[in-house]
């Protein structure tokens, strides 16, 4: 995050947090660095978890011979967004209150190409010693009443400064490939118009989540027979002259 996101004119933080009261303006701006660099700290925060997950498709990759993870995206919550959150819960807009009340400021998301490959992958991240389990919320198998679907889990992990250790929290999704794809054009569609009240649009909307969530246990259906197949001679025979090294003529 840029110290332009504090100050500057309409698109600085000041600006939208309609603060026209100079004592307040210079109050924000006195902690400013302080909740720069606090945004730094989970910026860091971010990239452990993505580097985490980036170890672990690698590691699957190898034992399957395909990778589980499709994509890793992160995000970081602007400070609007964080303002905005704290009042929804009631809290006053304070760097203790950015910290204690609001626990999705890093985001990850991780994309799966198989319904099995989500709970695979988030079991291996669990179990890693660093990370410590704070919430785990699984919308796949309690699906949200418009048809969402995603594993989510709250997390925090170590991040190592120069003289200091500390704890931040993620917020990370686990989801296949049908539940993003469903999520973001619910997205476009909800930015493009609100939909909370079109009751044609929402049921519309929960039929297409199901045909999804019917594609991912197919796919996964699939998925189980490929893997109980046993290999054809001929194709791990190429395999076995792929990998074999390549000789060296002597001279």
């Amino acid at each position: 995050m840029r110290s332009d996101d504090f100050f500057g004119g309409e698109g600085g933080l000041i600006h939208n947090l309609g603060i026209t009261d100079m004592s307040q303006a210079e109050e924000v701006l006195h902690m400013s660095y302080s909740f720069l660099k606090l945004m730094s700290y989970y910026n860091c925060a971010m990239m452990e978890v993505e580097t985490k997950f980036n170890v672990l498709n690698e590691e699957f990759s190898l034992m399957w011979d395909r990778e589980p993870i499709a994509s890793v995206k992160t995000r970081l919550k602007n400070p609007i967004s964080i303002r905005n959150k704290l009042v929804l819960k009631g809290y006053p807009f304070s760097l203790e209150n950015v910290e204690r009340y609001v626990n999705d400021i890093a985001g990850v998301r991780i994309v799966c190409s198989f319904l099995e490959d989500v709970y695979t992958v988030a079991e291996a991240f669990k179990k890693q010693d660093d990370v410590t389990l704070l919430e785990e919320k699984d919308y796949i198998k309690n699906p949200k009443p418009n048809g969402y679907r995603s594993l989510h889990l709250i997390v925090s992990v170590p991040i190592f400064l120069q003289h200091e250790k500390k704890q931040m929290k993620v917020e990370i999704q686990l989801r296949t490939l049908a539940m993003d794809f469903w999520a973001s054009l619910e997205h476009q569609l909800n930015y493009k118009k609100s939909i909370g009240e079109d009751v044609s649009m929402l049921a519309d909307l929960k039929y297409c989540a199901e045909l999804s969530a019917e594609l991912d246990k197919h796919m996964d259906e699939l998925r189980e027979r490929v893997q109980s197949e046993p290999e054809d001679v001929e194709d791990v025979l190429k395999k076995t002259m792929t990998d074999a090294p390549v000789p060296v003529k002597k001279s």
